[in-house]
């Protein structure tokens, strides 16, 4: 009898990664807003529980987060006369990659005439060795209205993951007209926690969330989103209708704590129920 081989994985093999494409689209059916196109495949899934305004969609990520060599596509659109509210299940874990692999996900959003999309996912988990390259464009145009939030954490200080190393580059791109409203970028890499303590970067903060209001009442929101930052936010008018906010603290526990009261009072309290549980 002829012994079997063991078959092993050759050390320079690349392993499958997670890929996942959504796209979605809605439309107006009276004062309803309604699905109007929904394709999912792969890692990216959406489902749609009762909303008290419009149509909230729940992404989820069924690969249980992003690593290197991982895609994710979203595209979304908010057609005229239309509400729609994008969020997430839970915190998105950006995890160990290999050497060499980088994360990848690209997010499209665009908002027709008289329509309003909110961007609200949860906060995105930045882990020990992670590389990830995220992008956000939105387009809006002139009587639409949108409200891009990216909170973001870094490390999980619970289980003693104080320290961070790995890349990290983020880009947000807000458009009229195809011309910028806003656009905001930033770049970590190496030892992210280190560049984070400096005094004119994070002053030791751990977590951070920008937040972009684009709406004809934002100049009359600037005065009550300041007051309920504390010392280490920030929110300034690029134009009467752009609003842009900044807010650094030690922990994630610390930011949701001061950024919801935000949400909560830029949505007019329908914020999704996930990001109460």
């Amino acid at each position: 009898m002829t012994a079997l081989t063991p078959i092993t994985a050759h050390p320079t093999q690349t392993q499958p990664r997670a890929v996942g494409t959504l796209r979605l689209s809605t439309k107006a059916d009276g004062a309803r807003t309604v699905l109007d196109d929904l394709y999912q495949q792969g890692a990216s899934k959406a489902v749609f529980p009762r909303a008290t305004r419009g149509m909230t969609g729940v992404l989820l990520n069924t690969s249980g987060g992003v690593t290197g060599g991982d895609r994710f596509d979203i595209t979304a659109k908010a057609q005229a006369s239309t509400h729609l509210t994008l969020t997430t299940q839970a915190c998105e874990r950006a995890y160990r990659a290999q050497p060499g692999l980088v994360g990848q996900i690209r997010t499209r959003l665009s908002v027709e005439a008289r329509a309003t999309l909110w961007w609200l996912p949860q906060e995105t988990l930045i882990f020990d060795g992670c590389a990830l390259d995220r992008h956000l464009t939105c387009e809006v145009v002139p009587t639409g209205r949108a409200l891009i939030v990216e909170p973001l954490c870094l490390g999980r200080i619970a289980m003693g993951e104080t320290t961070v190393h790995g890349q990290m580059h983020d880009h947000i791109l807000i458009t009229r007209n195809g011309k910028p409203l806003v656009q905001d970028a930033w770049r970590m890499r190496g030892n992210m926690s280190a560049q984070m303590a400096g005094a004119a970067t994070g002053n030791g903060a751990s977590a951070m969330v920008t937040l972009t209001l684009v709406s004809p009442d934002a100049c009359a929101q600037i005065e009550p989103v300041r007051a309920l930052l504390p010392a280490t936010g920030g929110a300034s008018l690029l134009a009467d209708d752009v609003l842009v906010m900044r807010c650094l603290t030690p922990t994630g526990y610390d930011l949701r704590r001061h950024l919801l009261p935000v949400l909560d009072h830029l949505t007019g309290g329908t914020l999704p129920l996930c990001w109460r549980l």
